[in-house]
């Protein structure tokens, strides 16, 4: 039911209202956030509380995950998104779309050390994100080279992606220790959205989450990116708890987190 293109959104809740009303079924609006957040729970035997970051195109943020609709917003992005700032050094770079995949490719034949970009929000507090920064230095750096060669875009591919890596484990850090100031003894840290589909990221994170003594959960590569397999799993969680909806549920092109129904007691 949300958040997203609202076109896409209707069409989708339009159909889950038809099959619920014909076959007398139970309806459940889905968050598509919820289904990357709880995700992780339909392949890993996963308690609450844990830690989550939520990485994708549209969004990327840091949650303590306290249960199904609970949700406390550590940190996020203050403006472009980890997967959008990927998609658009791709198309600086001429790599194709979608720009995760591209960038990924490249940055393995790559020098991550060419080029020196910056590490967005390094040294603030807290766990909030940008990466609109990092973005512009590899426009700069682009058109600094002039006439770019194929060995030019592996390496500010791999210059980029290592330091929205570094960025991300550095606030990963914060996140963790906000996160236990609440819940001293939350051992699982998760990692969802399109973008957890990196490999370079899920090696780094494997890293972050042994130097704190947690787990690391990261969904197989085809559950990161939007799948149906996570909103049906939403929609379990919540139809569990005796969460559902009637049909004048509408579409939401935002629906924040923070938001959502959790079950009564």
């Amino acid at each position: 039911a949300g958040p997203g293109l609202i076109g896409g959104v209707m069409v989708g809740l339009m159909t889950g209202k038809a099959i619920a009303a014909v076959h007398r079924l139970p309806f459940v609006a889905v968050n598509h956030l919820e289904g990357h957040a709880l995700s992780a729970r339909l392949i890993a035997d996963l308690e609450f509380p844990y830690l989550l970051l939520l990485v994708s195109g549209g969004h990327c943020q840091f949650l303590s995950v306290d249960g199904v609709g609970a949700f406390r917003l550590l940190g996020g992005t203050v403006d472009d998104a980890a997967g959008e700032a990927f998609d658009k050094v791709a198309k600086m770079l001429g790599l194709g779309f979608p720009g995760g995949p591209a960038v990924e490719k490249a940055a393995r034949a790559g020098d991550a050390s060419r080029f020196d970009l910056p590490r967005p929000m390094a040294d603030r507090p807290g766990c909030a994100l940008s990466f609109s920064g990092l973005k512009t230095a590899v426009h700069h750096a682009a058109e600094a080279l002039g006439r770019i060669t194929d060995a030019d875009r592996k390496d500010l591919a791999a210059s980029f992606q290592q330091a929205l890596i570094d960025s991300l484990a550095g606030r990963a850090e914060h996140a963790i220790e906000m996160f236990r100031t609440t819940h001293p003894s939350g051992c699982d840290l998760v990692l969802a959205g399109g973008v957890a589909a990196n490999a370079a990221l899920r090696a780094r994170f494997e890293k972050v989450a042994e130097d704190f003594g947690m787990r690391l959960i990261v969904p197989p590569a085809a559950m990161c990116t939007d799948n149906a397999a996570m909103i049906g799993w939403a929609g379990i969680e919540r139809l569990r708890l005796g969460l559902q909806d009637d049909f004048a549920a509408p579409a939401r092109p935002r629906w924040p987190l923070s938001t959502l129904r959790q079950a009564s007691g």
